[in-house]
Parts: structure tokens; sequence; C-alpha cells
């Protein structure tokens, strides 16, 4: 890359950074001041939590392909600086929320401007050459992984404070992230790859129904990474919900207990995806770590001590070879004209998945953490996350198998 492009790579994975710095730091905290406010139990706090998810992801599903398409016709600047900015308001709105109904507000607010992810992933596109996207992701990753190791402790830290001190440090760091952002970050979308905003792209259900356009293997692996979002939503929707229940666990444990999954996931997806991608290439790479999902998440919901969790989460960190491999495969198949647009049904899908993700984690957790439930099994989300990764397996080897079919078949032409 060049000069300019690894200054932007960096600006960006430091803007990032500070972003998932902000939303580690609420989560370990989230489900005490649920209960607080409900004056209920980890059951009932879970069933709000998840649909303060929910609320969040319906949100972001309707905007996340209008904010695609923005960037592509005015660039990625301005939308992730907005999104960045609505973050930080997101935050201001939980830490003074006197009651359950303001904390919808907030997450409303998150969703509408909740789209730097997709954004980075359009930024990345611009910024890197083919052999080097799923790496490149990969850093963004590493971002996300480092904000899990920072944020969770410092969440967990301040909450000795209050449940509502966290909110505040979120919010400050978010917006200070939004002025940084401002004086530093550039643009990196070339006039000549800009496109007119199109309306019916950006209707999201037009957006997924848009899939339709790319070649059918690239569809079924946007659905195989679906259903690993999906799966996600276990680990971010149920774990302070589960080691709270189970183990009995404080904020602070949680966070420490998060920000080891955040340590792995920078490990993995800024070093070892560079090593482990180039070797097995993508494919191979998807099938590791959509695997390694399946097993894991099944070994969760059975430990009985707590000593087995941290065990667990080191291995655990070969799931996040999956989604760089996928994705970087995908964006090597999508004109750089298209990039942006097709970020923005890549957002509907997350957004979808964050839509379906917490309702389910919840409503199980709910389900079989309920009184007088036989059999009580809080890691009943586990099981969910391991059979969602099992079909996403599936349809990973069968997508894969028809492009290289339809490889085949061009190369006889």
């Amino acid at each position: 890359m060049t000069v300019q492009k690894k200054s932007a790579l960096q600006f960006l994975l430091f803007t990032l950074l500070i972003d998932f710095i902000g939303f580690g730091i609420i989560i370990p905290v989230v489900p005490n001041l649920l209960k607080d406010m409900l004056q209920g139990n980890l059951s009932k706090a879970a069933v709000y939590g998840g649909l303060l998810s929910f609320t969040y992801a319906i949100t972001q599903f309707f905007f996340a392909p209008i904010i695609g398409g923005l960037s592509d016709k005015f660039g990625r600047r301005p939308v992730l600086l907005a999104s960045l900015f609505g973050l930080g308001i997101d935050y201001t709105f939980l830490a003074l929320a006197p009651n359950v109904f303001w904390l919808f507000i907030g997450r409303i607010i998150a969703g509408i401007t909740g789209a730097s992810y997709g954004v980075a992933g359009a930024i990345i596109a611009d910024i890197s050459p083919p052999e080097k996207r799923s790496q490149n992701l990969g850093l963004v990753g590493m971002a996300f992984g480092m904000g899990f190791i920072i944020g969770p402790i410092i969440g967990g830290l301040f909450s000795e404070f209050g449940p509502r001190a966290p909110f505040w440090v979120a919010s400050s760091l978010s917006l200070l992230n939004w002025v940084y952002g401002y004086f530093v970050l550039p643009e990196t979308l070339v006039e000549e790859n800009r496109r007119k905003f199109n309306w019916v792209m950006a209707n999201p259900f037009g957006s997924v129904v848009g899939l339709v356009r790319y070649p059918g293997p690239l569809s079924g692996l946007v659905l195989s990474l679906f259903l690993i979002f999906v799966a996600n939503h276990c680990m971010e929707t149920s774990w302070s919900y589960f080691t709270m229940n189970k183990f009995q666990w404080t904020a602070t444990k949680i966070g420490f207990s998060l920000a080891v999954v955040g340590a792995s996931l920078a490990i993995v997806q800024g070093g070892l995806l560079r090593i482990i991608i180039p070797k097995l290439g993508q494919k191979n790479s998807a099938y590791l770590g959509i695997f390694a999902r399946v097993v894991m998440s099944a070994l969760f919901a059975f430990a009985w001590e707590e000593w087995m969790l941290y065990a667990l989460l080191v291995p655990f960190s070969l799931c996040f070879i999956a989604t760089p491999a996928i994705q970087g495969y995908i964006s090597n198949h999508v004109s750089p004209t298209q990039q942006g647009e097709f970020q923005g049904i890549m957002g509907s899908m997350m957004s979808l998945s964050s839509i379906l993700g917490p309702l389910l984690m919840s409503f199980v957790f709910s389900y079989f953490t309920r009184e007088g439930m036989q059999p009580y099994f809080p890691g009943a989300p586990f099981i969910v996350s391991s059979f969602l990764a099992i079909l996403s397996l599936l349809i990973a080897i069968i997508s894969f198998r028809k492009e290289k079919l339809r490889v085949g078949e061009k190369a006889g032409e």
C-alpha cells in the first residue's frame, strides 16, 4: 500500500479501537442496570437486554443500506464521523436514562448512526489490494479485540462507582473519538468510484433481495456469514447473564473474562490471520473458524467449573478466523464501484442477525432459567449457537463447491 493508504488504515484502526472500547465498557454493567430499573431477576433482565439489542438492530437494519449508499456518493469520511457522534449521544442517553423507556430511545439513536463497521469494511476495500483484504479486515477485528480487552475491564472497574458511571466514560471516549476523527481521518473513496444514490438499493429489503444480482456462490456465503453473526450473539447477549447465573460472577469478573476474549481476538485477527489465510487459503480458513465455533460453543454450554471457561476461551479464538476469511473472499469478487453498496447489504444482514440473535438467545436463556424450569440449563444458548454454526458450515461447503464448479465451467468455455 502507498503511504497515504497506510495512514488511512492506521487512522481507521485507531478510531475503531476507541469506538469498540466504548462498546465494551457497557457490556458488563447492563445486566445490573436493568435489574435495578426493573426491580427483577436476571431472567427478566435478560429479556429486556435482548429487546434493547433488538431495537438497536432493527433500526440499523433500515438505515445500514442508506448509510452504505450515502458513503458511495459522498464518501466514507462524513458517514463514519456521523456514526461516531451518534454513539456518543447514545451513551449519554444511557447514562441519564431515568427508566427503561429512555434506554430504548438511546438505542434508536445509536441504530440510526451505528454504521461504523460497514463503512469501515468499505474503507478497507478502498485501500486494500485483493490479496490483502482478508488480512486487513482482520485488523478491524484486531481493533475490536483490543477494544474488548480494554473496554470491559474499564466497565467492570468503573461499575464500582455505580452502574451508570461506565456510560459516562463511554460517552466521553466516543465524543473525543469523533473530534479526533474529524482532524485525522482521510477520505478513501476516489471520485471515479463514486456513484449516484439508489433508493431501491437503500431499501433494506431491496438491499437483501439485491443479493440475487451477485453470483450464486456469493449469496450462499453471505447466508453462511449471516448464521455466524446470529451464533455470535450467544456470547454478546448471553455471556454476562450466563456467568452471573451459573457462577455468580460480578461485573468486574465478567469484564476481565471479556478482556480475555478481546485479547484472543486481537491476536488471531491482528497476527495469526496473516499466517493462517495465506497458508490454508480463504476457504479452508473459513472451515476451520466455523468448526471451532461448533465445538467451543457446545463445550461452553456444559462447563461446570470457572476455570473451564477460561481454558475454553483460548481455543475459542479460532472462531474469529471465519468472518474475515469469508468477507475477504466475497470482497474480492465485488466491483470497486459496488463496495459501498455491498457493504450496505452486509450491514443489513448483520443488522438482521442482530434482530434475531439477541431475541433468540435471550428467550432461550430466560426460558431455561425461569423459576421451576426442568431441566434448568443456563448454557442452552450455547447449544443453539453450535447448531447454527453447523448449518453455516454446511452452507459454506456447498457455496465454495459451487464457485469451484462455476470457475471450472468458465475455463472450459
